[in-house]
């Protein structure tokens, strides 16, 4: 399960997607199925622009009264909101899907995934503050050794 937060699509499939979405849309209505694809390939894409631009269509989606894939749509937003780093907004949607389908594996192991995830970015986040304060510390230290000096 891993893979679906690290997995990256390939340009030439992000390029065939588009190239449909966008054909579609030049005749005046994109499909849901087009839409979906495209947005799955975008919300899997290296670069964060095309990750937002995915989550906007899933959205789009999502706000259709009509639609039946709404479960796919927020799986898939909930991913691509954790790809953005707004984990906070994947849990939530993690959370719906958990209020429908209390036991989906798959959805579990993302909410896992997610957690892991803010942990990490947590930890990592402190370390660089951790890091930055004892260099300024080192400064102050210095700093005070020299005025001693003169």
């Amino acid at each position: 399960m891993e893979d679906v937060l690290n997995e990256i699509c390939s340009s030439e499939d992000l390029k065939t997607f588009e190239l449909r979405y966008n054909e579609e849309m030049c005749q005046g209505e994109v499909s849901s199925t087009t839409q979906f694809e495209y947005a799955c390939f975008l919300v899997r894409s290296r670069y964060p622009a095309d990750i937002q631009r995915g989550v906007v269509l899933l959205e789009e989606l999502y706000k259709r009264p009509d639609e039946t894939g709404k479960r796919d749509y927020v799986f898939y937003l909930a991913i691509g909101n954790a790809r953005l780093k707004e984990y906070q907004l994947a849990l939530n949607y993690v959370k719906g899907l958990l209020r429908i389908e209390p036991a989906n594996r798959q959805v579990l192991e993302l909410e896992k995934l997610i957690k892991k995830r803010m942990e990490k970015d947590a930890m990592k986040g402190a370390a660089i503050a951790g890091g930055a304060i004892l260099g300024l510390g080192a400064l102050v230290g210095l700093g005070v050794a020299l005025a001693k000096k003169h």
